[in-house]
């Protein structure tokens, strides 16, 4: 090499260090290799790589060019390319028409409100923007109360067809006009040899059984215990009992009639803000040349983006993956988003883009390779947009879906990912004197959860790298 330029020679150098550093990374360290051996689960099912958060050969690549399901994993690229693409400031706009005029309190004609997309509005919200049409004059509208979910084009729903369970509050589909994540929460409280049952929202037009008996035995199963019948989601029925060992306990589920949730939600709010309505809740679309009385905004998205990831909240992410097309090309669609999502990431990335179905990870069929989520976080940890990005992960013993991790507490901002046969984390760790590294691991495998302890194992190898 002595007759080489010296910058070649450096280089050559830099190239031949990379490749050895790369090659000796394919090796899991001892502690981590022996919590898999422990757990019975195979290293080659599982892709693991820590890397310079600011760029560099890998300390650690473990088939980090394998396409994994990586869950919930693929809301990184969600929330990324939305901070990037619309601007952590960014807040979904909720329309609002008065479809005639104002007389004595009266509206003349139809109370219109169009969804965009908002994944933030929630029964409070909801309360604030029914406030705000009864704080301009109206007390009673003549006509309807009509909704416009028009904003997004979306397949029909089957909350069931993802795993069977469709009261689950993760398959709750999305909408352009989401009202409180179609969900229902029923609070049973032990009274007197029957428990008390209390829902929560009220629904118009809903009858929840006020009480339920009391059972002996053990608290175990209680929801199946119940019994529920939800053949009529308006007359809902208990055929067993609540067990009085539970104490109190609350159900969370998404209410069954998904698309008339909102029509109820909304009538029924309406009602509790001392209004009146001579018509109906009705789905419909906005008269045209309408001009809106308000628009009723959204939090900004660096604050709607902590919910998604720090609890892995699936329809507020297919919200904000819709709302990509939606602001792009003036109608959200999964198709047009994908499309979005895949361009952003040849752009801002580069490389082959992943396959991300719905931008929330609930999918069989999302593929993302260790390498493409370490580029993702390199890249954003890079960016102006760090700050917004890194907070919103779960802190490691601390809150969202790591609260409950009891080692390495406050030493790594990680998004998980779980799903049957999935299980991995990917994020940041604090290393020695404020280094950051990336790190992503990602099992598929039937007994995937069992990662947990090499996951732990790993993060403390990261945290101790000089």
């Amino acid at each position: 090499m002595a007759r080489m330029p010296r910058w070649f020679r450096l280089a050559f150098c830099c190239l031949l260090a990379w490749a050895a550093a790369a090659a000796c990374a394919q090796a899991l360290p001892p502690e981590v290799q022996a919590a898999l051996d422990r757990q019975g689960l195979p290293a080659d099912t599982v892709a693991m790589l820590v890397a310079p958060a600011e760029g560099g050969p890998p300390r650690l690549a473990h088939r980090i060019d394998v396409p994994m399901n990586p869950a919930s994993i693929a809301k990184l690229a969600t929330t990324y390319a939305a901070l990037d693409l619309l601007g952590p400031a960014f807040t979904w706009k909720t329309p609002v028409y008065f479809a005639g005029p104002v007389r004595l309190g009266v509206l003349q004609g139809d109370l219109v409100i169009q969804g965009q997309g908002d994944p933030s509005l929630v029964l409070e919200r909801l309360w604030l923007l029914l406030r705000r049409v009864r704080a301009l004059g109206v007390h009673t509208i003549q006509g309807d109360i009509v909704l416009d979910h028009g904003a997004f084009q979306l397949p029909p729903h089957d909350p069931a067809a993802f795993d069977g369970q469709p009261l689950r509050p993760y398959n709750a589909g999305p909408d352009a006009l989401l009202v409180n994540f179609k969900a229902v929460s029923l609070t049973f409280t032990p009274e007197d040899g029957r428990a008390r049952v209390q829902a929560d929202p009220p629904l118009a037009g809903v009858r929840w059984p006020a009480t339920v008996p009391l059972a002996g035995g053990a608290c175990g199963d209680w929801i199946g215990g119940l019994r529920a019948d939800w053949r009529d989601p308006a007359r809902v029925r208990f055929g067993g009992g609540y067990p009085r060992a539970c104490g109190e306990r609350t159900w969370q589920l998404a209410f069954p009639d998904g698309d008339g949730y909102a029509a109820r939600a909304v009538a029924a709010m309406w009602q509790e803000v001392g209004g009146h309505l001579r018509g109906q809740v009705r789905d419909g679309t906005v008269p045209a040349g309408l001009k809106p009385a308000f628009e009723f905004a959204s939090p900004p998205l660096a604050e709607v983006i902590r919910d998604i990831n720090k609890f892995s909240n699936n329809v507020m992410a297919q919200q904000v993956f819709l709302t990509l097309s939606l602001q792009q090309r003036g109608r959200g669609s999964f198709e047009a988003s994908r499309e979005v999502l895949q361009q952003w990431w040849r752009d801002r990335i580069g490389g082959e883009p992943p396959v991300s179905g719905n931008g929330a990870g609930l999918s069989r069929d999302d593929r993302f390779t260790a390498r493409q989520l370490g580029a993702l976080l390199q890249s954003a940890w890079n960016s102006p947009l760090m700050p917004e990005l890194a907070s919103s992960l779960p802190l490691m013993g601390e809150d969202g879906t790591l609260r409950r991790q009891r080692e390495n507490v406050g030493l790594a901002h990680l998004k998980t990912g779980s799903l049957e046969d999935v299980s991995g984390m990917a994020g940041y760790v604090e290393g020695p004197q404020g280094r950051r590294y990336i790190l992503v691991a990602i099992a598929n495998h039937r007994d995937a959860a069992a990662i947990r302890p090499a996951v732990q194992a790993l993060v403390t190898w990261a945290a101790r790298q000089p």
